[in-house]
C-alpha cells in the first residue's frame, strides 16, 4: 500500500476509533493501519490534530518528517457514514 493511502486510511479510521472508543472493530482497524505504517513504511510518531476546518497529520519517517492537511469534511466522512447507519448504532 502506498504511504499516502496508508496515512489517509489511518487518519479516517483513527478519527472513528477516537470518537467511538467502545467500537472494537474501529480500534482493531486503526491498529492495523498503524502497523502498516510502522512495518511497511518505517513510520513513527504518527499523530493528527484538528485545526479549524482541517486535519493535520504528522508522521516521522527515516528520511523526513511528513505533514499533510486534509479537509475535515473529507477526513470525517467515514465517521459520518458509520454514525448514519442504524445497524452500527444499536
Amino acid at each position: 500500500m502506498k504511504r499516502e493511502d496508508a496515512l489517509y486510511n489511518w487518519l479516517q479510521i483513527q478519527i472513528v476509533a477516537d470518537a467511538r472508543p467502545d467500537d472494537r472493530s474501529a480500534l482493531d482497524t486503526a491498529a492495523f493501519f498503524a502497523d502498516i505504517l510502522r512495518e511497511d513504511h518505517q513510520a513513527s510518531e504518527c499523530e493528527y490534530r484538528r485545526e479549524g476546518d482541517w486535519y493535520v497529520v504528522r508522521c516521522v519517517f527515516p528520511d523526513e518528517v511528513w505533514e499533510r492537511r486534509y479537509p475535515s469534511e473529507e477526513a470525517e466522512s467515514l465517521l459520518a457514514a458509520i454514525e448514519n447507519e442504524p445497524r452500527y448504532n444499536e
